[in-house]
């Protein structure tokens, strides 16, 4: 194991690396009628890892300073996993900003970053911002599921 200072150092660069093979940028939509435009939108950044490694995983949460840690069942792996939108726009999106992702994952992650920014001005609340971050989101993850297509969410936002 290489020395503790040396490790920190390159800390930065390992969690790109790690996250161009084992992270996902993603945001989902729920429906909600109390909201004004009827749909949450959540942006999430996660990482998985085996149970049996969960060193990384919270030597990552600690590198970062936000996320929480779970369990997924289904896969039974750990993951860590950033939601608040203060933590995302301030401590993830600077990190991958300044650490570039070297993958074709580098295009969900601008993608993401746009719509965490578009969240974060509140734009999400009204029916033209929402539209434009659907119309965002599903060009992130093509290959990934979603619960809503893409055109249910913007029927009603016209």
């Amino acid at each position: 194991m290489p020395a503790l200072n040396s490790f920190k150092r390159n800390i930065a660069e390992y969690l790109s690396g790690y996250v161009d093979g084992e992270g996902c940028f993603s945001v989902s939509f729920s429906r909600r009628a109390k909201l004004l435009v009827g749909w949450e939108t959540k942006p999430s950044f996660s990482i998985s890892q085996n149970q049996d490694r969960a060193e990384v995983i919270k030597m990552i949460q600690k590198f970062l300073e936000c996320g929480f840690i779970r369990r997924d069942y289904s896969d039974r792996t750990l993951k860590l996993e950033v939601r608040s939108i203060n933590d995302l726009v301030k401590k993830v999106i600077p990190h991958f900003q300044k650490y570039p992702l070297i993958s074709s994952k580098r295009k969900d992650f601008e993608y993401f970053s746009k719509i965490c920014v578009m969240v974060a001005r509140r734009k999400h609340l009204n029916k033209n911002g929402l539209r434009k971050i659907v119309q965002i989101a599903y060009k992130m993850n093509p290959s990934g599921k979603r619960k809503y297509k893409q055109g249910d969410i913007l029927k009603g936002l016209n």
